[in-house]
């Protein structure tokens, strides 16, 4: 499925916010580097806010704070949209794991 050497898409409202460069997979995470698009700046304060708070280990807000992402945001593996989602974009890193059918309900 997902390899290195591959380029992940970050969407908005069919605008493209960055790319994902992926140069590393450990199941079920893949990393890579982060090219931010204009469009980022709108959104980069929700990553900042989740990466925050789980650097502080207030994980009761975690999920609060998270749930905008997936809910306004598409990331598009290289076949296509995935259903489900779960990113971090730290300066030009990011890191995420993804499903194809959506998790939880």
């Amino acid at each position: 499925m997902a390899q290195e050497n591959t380029a992940w898409r970050l969407v908005r409202r069919g605008a493209l916010v960055g790319t994902v460069a992926v140069t590393e997979t450990d199941f079920p995470w893949l990393r890579g580097r982060f090219v931010a698009e204009p469009a980022f700046a709108e959104v980069k304060p929700w990553f900042d806010e989740v990466l925050a708070l789980v650097e502080s280990d207030d994980f009761e807000r975690v999920d609060a704070a998270y749930d905008r992402i997936p809910r306004e945001l598409m990331l598009v593996s290289p076949s296509g949209p995935v259903a489900d989602f779960l990113l971090f974009i730290d300066g030009d890193e990011a890191w995420f794991r993804w499903s194809d059918e959506p998790i939880g309900g």
